[in-house]
């Protein structure tokens, strides 16, 4: 069992920086791959980022490409996820996901946290 919990949402201006966090329970966190992912009311989840267990390897959606940084402390069980030139399109919930294997679906992924909220004005 992996229980996450995200922080550092919260409201910027566009152009603005923020850094999410997840923490997660577990000895077992080192083995998962880990993701983010978004949602805004009335549409899917929306795959964001993931890092491999050992966070040798990533892959970002194009939309947030050479803006976000996904990294991992596996001593410290947390996942990052470093928001640069934040734009009003980036408003969502923000989901941390912990997967066996590194996935782009949600449907991938078999522990989520509980959402943390991204508001970015214009």
């Amino acid at each position: 069992q992996v229980q996450l919990v995200e922080s550092g949402g919260g409201l910027v201006q566009a152009g603005g920086s923020l850094r999410l966090s997840c923490a997660a329970s577990g000895r077992t966190f080192s083995s998962y791959a880990m993701g983010w992912f978004r949602q805004v009311p009335g549409k899917e989840r929306e795959f964001v980022a993931v890092i491999t267990w050992s966070g040798s390897g990533t892959t970002y959606a194009d939309s947030v490409k050479g803006r976000f940084t996904i990294s991992r402390d596996n001593a410290k069980n947390t996942v990052y996820l470093q928001m640069n030139s934040l734009k009003p399109e980036d408003t969502a919930v923000y989901y941390c996901a912990a997967a066996r294997a590194p996935a782009y679906s949600p449907r991938g992924y078999q522990y989520w946290g509980q959402g943390t909220q991204v508001t970015v004005s214009s």
